[in-house]
């Protein structure tokens, strides 16, 4: 299974195993094999014309879907990218199999080898956790209905959601056979609590409102933001962070993948000192914070929050 950062990606994708299996076909027939020009742009109707173009009739598609007009070094970069994909074997989308796939295909010659941007990948995609209730016959989690969706705004440190990978902002789509769209928080954990502690099955998406934007500190270990109980309140002209696009009213949720939701501001920028010096934040908008924060006690989230590091 591959995953895509556009849908422009899982096309150009497609379009590449098409003709690395034409390719194939056409070696066995002795056919000589097509070359991109050497210069200018990479025009599709001319290499239509090409009696030896490969999977010329799939490239129309490509050209009138997305408009796209590559140079043959662009059309390099993504076959070497096709090349990466072929090679990555995906049977399950576990968490850390993510994680590592997204590592190993993006290009990122400064930030490749930080820990944190693996720790701190966001796939919004859907996964599945297993686990049983605690001594305690609980969880260790609470959850937020919003917009006609469920939430995870509080997990327990070493509970078995915790270990179990639940993460705050988790959207839950699913518990056990039984779809939860519509329920209110109430119902869920009503629910949660009749079932049998010896194995509960999750379906969720992976935190859908959330995103992470990384960024490098400077010589002088300042990445160019200003916080205020966890928000964004200000950006630095001309740093890091306001090339890399982060934006103000902004919650930070977590730093190279460590949550931080209830720690102090002192406490999330020790975090922030003692990083490596290239920096992945998590965040969500401040009004979509609020929202999902609205009903939970402060005190609360400060004693119980996982804030350990969860390594995948």
């Amino acid at each position: 299974m591959s995953l895509y950062p556009s849908l422009e990606d899982m096309k150009v994708d497609k379009i590449l195993q098409n003709e690395q299996q034409q390719s194939t076909a056409n070696q066995q027939q002795n056919v000589p094999p097509f070359t991109y020009p050497s210069s200018g742009h990479y025009n599709i109707e001319q290499t239509m014309a090409s009696p030896n173009h490969a999977a010329s009739t799939l490239y129309p598609t490509m050209d009138s879907y997305m408009g796209l007009d590559l140079t043959p070094s662009e059309m390099a970069i993504i076959e070497r990218q096709q090349q990466q994909l072929a090679s990555l074997q995906l049977a399950q989308t576990r968490p850390n199999e993510i994680a590592s796939f997204a590592n190993k295909t993006l290009v990122a010659p400064i930030s490749g080898n930080s820990v944190g941007l693996l720790r701190a990948q966001v796939t919004q995609g859907i996964r599945e956790v297993v686990l049983c209730k605690g001594a305690d016959q609980k969880i260790g989690m609470r959850c937020k209905a919003i917009n006609n969706g469920i939430f995870v705004v509080l997990v327990t440190q070493g509970s078995p959601a915790s270990l179990a990978g639940l993460r705050f902002g988790d959207q839950i789509l699913q518990v056990n056979d039984q779809y939860v769209a519509g329920m209110s928080h109430q119902s869920l954990h009503s629910l949660i609590k009749k079932l049998p502690g010896d194995r509960i099955t999750f379906a969720l998406r992976d935190r859908p409102f959330e995103r992470t934007v990384t960024v490098h500190k400077d010589n002088g270990g300042e990445a160019g933001f200003m916080l205020n109980n966890g928000k964004i309140t200000g950006i630095v002209k001309d740093s890091s962070a306001a090339r890399n696009g982060l934006l103000t009213d902004h919650q930070i949720l977590e730093v190279n993948g460590q949550n931080v939701v209830g720690l102090s501001d002192k406490k999330i920028r020790e975090l922030i000192k003692n990083s490596d010096s290239t920096l992945t934040l998590t965040v969500m908008p401040s009004i979509l914070y609020d929202k999902i924060m609205s009903e939970m006690h402060s005190s609360l989230v400060k004693k119980l929050m996982d804030h350990s590091v969860f390594d995948y």
